[in-house]
């Protein structure tokens, strides 16, 4: 970019005045998602029964955000700074072991 505007989301912060924001708030710097925590949009809150839950690992990939984690083929708790709550992933369980806690 040629106007010495910030090219990436490490240099734009919430305190950026408008000037200094990319022409559309285009994001040209790699690897910037996990950055933005964009949990704060969610108006609803998918929780997990973990009695009922049987690893099943159908909710995994259902998510948009990615925001439900996994280690040792395990499911962990939700990536709460990511998920927006959409709900796909209590969709997906089989076994009703996701549920949404509205907030409105």
């Amino acid at each position: 970019m040629a106007n010495n505007k910030p090219t990436d989301i490490s240099k734009i912060t919430e305190k950026s005045p408008w000037q200094e924001l990319t022409l559309g708030n285009q994001i040209y710097g790699p690897a910037t998602s996990k950055l933005f925590n964009t949990g704060e949009w969610r108006t609803s809150t998918p929780k997990i029964d973990w009695e009922k839950c049987r690893q099943c690992l159908l909710c995994v990939p259902v998510c948009p955000d990615s925001s439900i984690p996994v280690k040792d083929s395990k499911r962990l708790d939700f990536d709460y700074d990511h998920c927006k709550g959409c709900g796909i992933c209590v969709k997906a369980c089989p076994f009703g072991a996701l549920v949404m806690e509205h907030h409105i």
